[in-house]
């Protein structure tokens, strides 16, 4: 049995065509959860998020701050602009946290 060429080339367009898709987010894919820092604030400054989440901190104040956890969970170096810091929660309870060069910025995360 002969195969024809042009059948060839139009599988091989395809299988380039389907391989060169980029891949596109899961509808059902939540974003992952982001604090700011701004304003000498953490915002938001209460988040409730599901167990296995990672929250990520992110510093827009021109001064540096840092993340850490008053039961000592987790504790991020100082972040200067634009940097951050990530921590994921795994076991469900209540998590405070604070800047340890502005300890009046106060944040909680919630896990369920």
């Amino acid at each position: 049995m002969r195969t024809r060429p042009h059948f060839l080339i139009a599988a091989a367009i395809v299988t380039l065509t389907i391989m060169a898709r980029p891949a596109v987010p899961r509808a059902d894919a939540a974003p992952s959860p982001q604090i700011v820092v701004q304003n000498f604030m953490f915002t938001p400054t209460s988040l409730k998020i599901k167990a296995g989440s990672t929250v990520t901190w992110i510093n827009k104040d021109d001064e540096p701050h840092t993340v850490f956890s008053d039961k000592g969970l987790f504790r991020s170096g100082a972040l200067d602009t634009n940097e951050q810091f990530s921590y994921k929660f795994d076991q469900p309870g209540t998590y405070r946290y604070v800047c340890t060069i502005h300890p009046r910025m106060l944040g909680t995360i919630v896990v369920e």
